[in-house]
């Protein structure tokens, strides 16, 4: 009888530790699905706005030959190098010209479909290399916002006639624009450049990393390691933590209220989107800095007074140094949800149709995601693959930025 208790004990254990290996095996499947079903969703994050965003490095062209020997141009080539060569080429006829020159070699109605703004291109080349003043050159300028979607078969029944036509002579084609990243914001999505608001974003994330960073680490230090344990520290701590999950816009109205009032002049400017910015992206940084520091073993502390080094000496000589690789990790993620904010920048103005790129911090300004949200409520077509082009352009600026950090944080960390 005691035999087939010990038998019936062992089957129990038996079936027990099945029943253990098959919830393993099931938890090692939920992880794989997991991670299987995260990796898709990004892949085809990236394959839909990659086949998009091919469109938009690429504009629609009129591709004719522009003849200017012979003195065409009454202009005199020092004139090249002054300050506005553009706009003495406008004086001297260039625009007459290219047109002329559009109407002999593609006909009045395509002439007619030339962007207007195409014969600054041909102005900027003549700048850059006063030789083709007397010689005769190929050109490709942009079209029309209605060629080009005559292009994509999307217009007017006139227009997808005519850009048949002049496909099929290899009169129209559509292009990589190398300009896209060097232009700024414009009406036409023929004319759209990415530079004003690329530039913005790097202004104003400089602003932020440059107040955020050495506020949100000395504040983290010194509520560490030197603020009494008392009432009041316990509540700037709960604050710090409450402030780290406020929703986004709160910080807009509070820059908003602050920032602007103070600096009434500098609305849309990097200055205040950055300031903007930084009272979000602090409380990341204190408590990412908080972590850290709290994670270096007590022994190098007692390591470092028992030397003779002061307290001052003994956190900045060694326990910050240990603990940056932490704070640089909770840095690298405020900087990427300041990056990609767009409703605080909302609040205090950056969503002016700027033409050209900022100057300096001051300077009134676009950023990346404000730009991409603008373009998206556009009505024309050409817009959108714009758009997905923009989202490419924000994804390589954060990769890039993620990517200088992570090395800093590699480069900077110390083992124990």
């Amino acid at each position: 009888m005691s035999e087939l208790s010990h038998q019936e004990r062992a089957q129990r254990i038996a079936n027990r530790l099945a029943q253990r290996h098959a919830s393993e095996r099931r938890f090692r499947a939920l992880g794989f699905f997991a991670v299987a079903l995260s990796a898709l969703v990004l892949a085809f994050l990236l394959v839909t706005m990659t086949a998009n965003a091919v469109g938009g490095f690429k504009r629609a062209e009129l591709a004719f030959k522009l003849d200017l020997s012979g003195g065409t141009l009454q202009i005199d080539p020092s004139q090249l190098v002054g300050e506005n060569p553009v706009s003495a080429l406008e004086t001297a006829g260039l625009r007459d010209v290219l047109q002329f020159a559009a109407a002999k070699a593609l006909g009045d109605k395509a002439a007619a479909e030339l962007d207007s703004d195409a014969w600054r291109d041909v102005a900027r080349q003549i700048a850059a290399d006063p030789a083709l003043l007397n010689s005769s050159f190929d050109v490709s300028l942009a079209s029309s916002d209605d060629l080009a979607s005559g292009l994509r078969g999307d217009g007017a029944p006139a227009m997808v006639a005519l850009a048949k036509d002049l496909s099929a002579k290899g009169q129209l084609a559509t292009r990589f624009d190398p300009g896209f990243l060097s232009r700024s914001d414009a009406t036409s999505p023929q004319s759209v450049g990415i530079w004003g608001a690329l530039k913005g974003s790097m202004l104003t994330m400089l602003v932020t990393l440059a107040l955020a960073f050495p506020i949100g680490v000395f504040a983290a230090v010194y509520l560490e390691e030197f603020a009494p344990r008392n009432r009041w520290t316990d509540i700037i701590e709960v604050s710090i933590n409450n402030l780290a999950a406020v929703p986004s816009i709160i910080f807009g109205l509070l820059g908003l209220a602050l920032f602007l009032t103070i600096f009434p002049y500098w609305r849309s400017a990097p200055l205040i989107g950055g300031m903007t910015l930084a009272l979000m992206t602090m409380p990341v940084i204190v408590i990412s800095g908080r972590n850290a520091i709290k994670a270096v073993p007590p022994s190098i502390r007692d390591a470092a007074l028992a030397v003779g080094a002061s307290k001052v000496q003994t956190v900045f000589h060694h326990v910050l140094p240990l603990a940056l690789p932490g704070i640089l990790t909770g840095t690298i993620i405020g900087m990427a949800r300041a990056l990609g904010e767009t409703a605080p920048l909302l609040m205090i103005g950056m969503k002016a149709f700027v033409a050209t790129a900022p100057a300096g911090f001051t300077s009134p300004s676009s950023v990346l995601p404000v730009q991409i949200f603008l373009w998206s409520d556009e009505i024309n077509r050409g817009f959108v693959e714009r758009t997905s082009a923009a989202i490419i352009v924000l994804l390589m600026f954060l990769l890039v930025m993620n990517g200088t950090a992570i090395y800093l944080r590699n480069r900077f960390e110390n083992r124990w």
